[in-house]
């Protein structure tokens, strides 16, 4: 068996939380390996602040890690799966998706207003378009400004310049910060992101020791969940700047997924949901897809 470890990571304070909690599991399932977080520095990293991050599709925070994955300098990677691709790098895998956190979105706001109750032109700030329709969908009278950075960072300018900012609660919930929290946003409001909430573990496929070990990690269903959001996305042809959204859930033999598209001022929306038995949850996300294709959604696609 392997004595150590090495795992890849982005540096910042959240995605180092999600890679220790990867290490715990590891520790539990093999108490005597050695596990060693790698921080990598990607290119997201260097320019956080950068409208372009938002606009350079999928990869952005991820290629430098899957890279050293690659280069057998590290033996895992671990990523937010909502910021990995849905077509790997030939050579990865998805070794494991552990149980999933919190996937909704949450609002904070500097005077514990909900998202109801914010007084109207009332500045909201998100880099996320995916967010930003669908507050728009929903409340058209707020100002909805751009906003990078990490979570602390958009804290701080939620004190110094917003009303409210959008989070995601898995993050928040990570790194200890719910009290923050002012209202956690209903699905039927705000669908989250592919894969938010969920951690992806990636090895190279050859690398068939670690994905032994890896692989017990893996919740059968999160990994069916997530796989049916990715396969609706890749049928659309998403990536980071496509104004889309899913969530779903994985019950037994049962799979139900929502999806949207929104025009990029949220003026036009479509959203489904679908129930499905199907073994295959890759199928039951272009089933989605194809749906919401047949409604018009490449038409609010090309608009957004």
């Amino acid at each position: 068996m392997r004595k150590q470890v090495l795992i890849g990571s982005r540096g910042s304070t959240l995605a180092l939380a999600q890679a220790n909690e990867v290490v715990k599991g590891l520790r539990e399932l093999a108490p005597n390996i050695n596990c060693q977080v790698v921080s990598i520095r990607t290119k997201g990293d260097v320019i956080p602040e950068s409208k372009e991050n938002a606009f350079e599709g999928k990869g952005v925070f991820t290629k430098e890690i899957e890279d050293a994955l690659l280069k057998d300098e590290t033996q895992i990677a671990v990523h937010s799966m909502k910021d990995l691709g849905t077509e790997l790098p030939a050579g990865l895998t998805i070794a494991a998706v552990p149980r999933r956190a919190d996937h909704r979105d949450v609002l904070i706001s500097r005077n514990k207003e909900k998202l109801d109750q914010l007084p109207g032109g009332a500045r909201i700030g998100t880099s996320s378009p995916r967010r930003r329709t669908q507050l728009l969908a929903t409340r058209s009278d707020l100002q909805v400004l751009d906003m990078h950075g990490n979570v602390e960072t958009r804290l701080r300018k939620l004190d110094g310049g917003c009303d409210a900012i959008v989070l995601a609660a898995a993050g928040l919930r990570r790194l200890g910060l719910e009290k923050r929290i002012t209202e956690v946003i209903s699905t039927k409001i705000m669908l989250p992101a592919i894969g938010q909430g969920a951690i992806a573990v990636e090895t190279r496929e050859d690398d068939l020791e670690t994905i032994e070990l890896v692989s017990r990690l893996d919740d059968k269903l999160t990994r069916r969940a997530v796989e049916a959001e990715r396969a609706f996305a890749r049928k659309l042809g998403a990536n980071c700047r496509t104004p889309i959204a899913a969530y779903a859930r994985a019950d037994g033999s049962r799979l139900s997924i929502d999806g949207m598209v929104s025009s990029g001022d949220g003026r036009m929306l479509l959203r489904s949901q679908l129930v499905s038995a199907s073994p295959e949850p890759d199928k039951v996300g272009e089933e989605l897809a194809e749906l919401l294709l047949r409604k018009g959604a490449q038409f609010v696609l090309e608009a957004a």
